[in-house]
């Protein structure tokens, strides 16, 4: 049964940079997390002492995105000491997972305004993690468990069917959707600038290849398999490695009552489903119908699908399995262009499916991403007249 109480009073996300050599190379997590959190609070046309709860969510939330980053986020944003804060990971579904979690608080009754999100740096906080301890009997037992995100995405191109032309060709048009999307300006309604220490003003995405070409990913070598002529994916066909934060307003009725927000939108279902976890994206399979079905519609009623580009593989599979239109799909491209910084993607593709919808006049969008361990997560949104 969908949320029948769950409002979107705004949706914003920073531009994202290119980890390790981009524009927010030096910039901390929460710092990004706070201008966004701000942000939401300005469009939404409430004060920040409205909030009744963040959650915010990280896939490494360790370093400068360790101590409850969420709760440090709220104190750089310079809200109210009242505010409650929360960190949370699902790996690349934590943004989404985070606004899930708002959303069932909102609909149980447990608050009215909250802000959910997330923030990723994976310059200053690498996927690995500081110090990774893996379990020694689950290395020998169930070593998939730890398999690298490149290896699980090999996996699903060999066992699924997907040819090194068909990934390539799938990745070039993600470059060319996001630099139209760019061009025309698509994006500049849901970022939030960034104004730096130095007094760079950053509000531009930095992945996308305006001088992408075939010829040029045809020449990368696979970046995941000791064996070259195995491998599937090359640096050109993954995600980009990246920098970022996204944040959304949620209200319960009585929210909007109280503040006078105005909602946009309207966060119906989320589903999370696991399997295998040697493959990246099977579960998702599962989780896009379970969560359309608790939505109460159907996959020919939705008008946008951001389905995030781990790997070209893993999105191909999702279209190709559920018989999805490829014109409704990743349509300002995706993170083989645009970035994918852990655990702000859920968040920020909820920004972007938003004005995406908005822009077409359609009502409903579906996120949804493969997750580390073999999981897979998906959720629904309406958009409002």
């Amino acid at each position: 049964m969908a949320l029948e109480n769950v409002y979107i009073t705004a949706a914003t996300r920073t531009a994202v940079g290119k980890a390790g050599r981009g524009t927010l190379v030096n910039t901390r997590p929460d710092d990004m997390a706070a201008e966004v959190m701000k942000a939401v609070c300005e469009r939404s046309g409430v004060a920040p002492e409205k909030v009744q709860d963040v959650t915010l969510g990280c896939s490494f939330p360790e370093q400068s995105q360790g101590m409850n980053m969420g709760r440090i986020a709220v104190m750089a944003a310079g809200m109210p000491d009242t505010i409650n804060a929360m960190t949370i990971n699902r790996f690349c579904s934590s943004g989404l997972e985070a606004i899930s979690i708002a959303a069932a608080k909102i609909e149980a009754g447990m608050y009215d305004v909250a802000i959910a999100g997330g923030a990723e740096t994976m310059s200053l906080v690498s996927m690995s993690g500081a110090k990774p301890a893996p379990n020694p009997r689950l290395t020998k037992e169930r070593p998939d468990i730890y398999i690298a995100m490149g290896n699980a995405g090999d996996n699903v191109a060999k066992d699924y069917g997907f040819t090194r032309e068909e990934i390539d060709n799938f990745a070039l048009n993600s470059h060319k959707k996001a630099c139209a999307a760019i061009e025309a300006g698509k994006f500049k309604d849901e970022i939030t600038p960034l104004t730096l220490p130095d007094g760079t003003v950053f509000d531009t995405d930095e992945g996308p290849r305006f001088d992408a070409s075939i010829e040029a990913l045809n020449k990368l070598r696979p970046a995941f398999n000791a064996n070259p002529k195995l491998g599937f994916h090359s640096a050109g066909t993954s995600s980009q490695t990246s920098d970022g934060a996204a944040a959304v307003m949620l209200m319960s009725q009585k929210g909007l009552d109280d503040t006078g927000a105005k909602p946009i939108a309207k966060f119906l279902a989320y589903n999370v489903a696991a399997g295998d976890p040697k493959y990246l994206g099977p579960a998702q399979l599962d989780a896009i119908p379970r969560a359309l079905e608790i939505a109460g519609i159907t996959k020919e009623q939705v008008g946008v699908f951001e389905i995030n580009e781990a790997f070209a593989s893993v999105a191909m599979l999702v279209i190709r399995e559920l018989e999805l239109d490829p014109e409704k799909c990743n349509v300002n491209g995706g993170a083989i262009a645009l970035g994918h910084p852990l655990g702000c993607t859920g968040a920020k593709l909820t920004a972007q499916i938003i004005n995406e919808l908005k822009r077409r006049g359609e009502k409903y969008g579906v996120v949804t991403m493969c997750i580390g361990g073999g999981m897979g997560a998906a959720g629904v949104i309406e958009v409002l007249d």
